[in-house]
């Protein structure tokens, strides 16, 4: 006698704690005046359409944002290191570190900001947090170094890990955006039709 295999469905993931929070943060009408304001920066910054195409990356097929935000975060990091490991003698190379961070901080915001362009509205509730969040990160990180360059040193270090913190948390909102949200310009060789991001 021949039995039928009974067939089981695999069971599906649990489910991040994080992802209920962030559902909430996708549908929170309180976050549309900042995303009003966020609108109007990001019209200003890459309202130009060439100027628009090469912040987003057309030339080189996908967006920039992800590379360019790796130099800031790398060098926060390394002066962090510094801080913890490497004794009073590299003290000026993790002020220098934390200046190249806050410099190449400001064209890793300007593709950001043209990466807003085109969301859908959910996404740019989270959006706006993770600028907020990268813009903290950044302004901690200037005062860490202008704290440092005054010979204080103690201060430096307490301002660039709460700026670490900040940039931790843009880093896990700009994950959710590219990678759960699959949102960011590409070339329009590689769309599937699944991502988040407003077709125009």
């Amino acid at each position: 006698m021949n039995e039928s295999t009974p067939t089981h469905s695999s069971p599906r993931n649990p489910e991040s704690p994080l992802t209920p929070v962030m559902k909430t943060v996708e549908g929170s009408s309180a976050l549309d005046p900042l995303v009003g304001a966020a609108d109007s920066v990001a019209t200003a910054v890459a309202g130009n359409p060439t100027v628009r195409d090469l912040l987003q990356g057309k030339q080189v097929g996908h967006a920039l944002h992800p590379l360019l935000i790796e130099v800031p975060m790398g060098t926060w990091m390394s002066a962090l290191v510094l801080d913890l490991v490497g004794g009073r003698d590299s003290a000026r190379a993790a002020r220098v570190l934390t200046g190249v961070g806050v410099l190449s901080a400001v064209p890793s915001a300007l593709t950001g900001w043209a990466e807003y362009h085109g969301l859908q509205n959910r996404d740019k509730r989270v959006a706006v947090i993770h600028a907020g969040s990268n813009g903290l990160a950044t302004g901690l990180q200037l005062a860490s170094w202008v704290a440092r360059r005054t010979g204080r040193h103690g201060l430096g270090r307490v301002l660039a890990l709460g700026g670490i913190s900040a940039a931790s948390l843009g880093g896990y909102l700009g994950g959710h955006l590219s990678v759960a949200r699959q949102v960011g310009s590409r070339d329009a060789a590689y769309e599937d039709g699944t991502n988040g991001r407003a077709q125009n």
